[in-house]
């Protein structure tokens, strides 16, 4: 499942909250020992601001391998020989599963998402979250 900016959505599990406190416009990296924790409650209910991507760096590398293989077989596959052509076709076939696998789970896509309590949740895993 993705989400959408503008999407109603819930915590799906409770979520605990711990670091150090940071006043608005100190330096971020200033930062002191754990001040405490924050649990958030599942059902609280908020709006997808943004959703980001998925990253490079948190796919396995057969996902990368599926990725680098589809977009040359995007672009040039209609020029390529067709012994080369079928090569490439049989290595993403035994890239597919674990290709589903990652976006059936959505590894790497993070939400923005404004709680209704006003805390917002920035760069959070989208399965934190189910639509509302």
């Amino acid at each position: 499942m993705t989400l959408k900016e503008g999407q109603r959505v819930e915590l799906a599990a409770e979520v605990v909250l711990t670091g150090s406190v940071t006043a608005a416009g100190d330096d971020p990296a200033r930062t002191g020992p754990v001040a405490g924790s924050l649990s958030l409650a599942p059902g609280t209910g908020g709006t997808v601001e943004r959703v980001y991507g998925d990253r490079p760096e948190q796919q396995s590398p057969e996902v990368r391998e599926y990725v680098r293989l589809k977009s040359l077989m995007d672009d040039f596959g209609h020029q390529m020989p067709p012994a080369s052509r079928r090569q490439l076709e049989e290595n993403l076939a035994s890239l597919e599963a674990e290709w589903t696998a990652h976006q059936t789970e959505g590894l790497g896509v993070t939400v923005r998402v404004r709680l209704d309590n006003g805390f917002v949740l920035d760069e959070a895993r989208q399965d934190l979250f189910a639509p509302a």
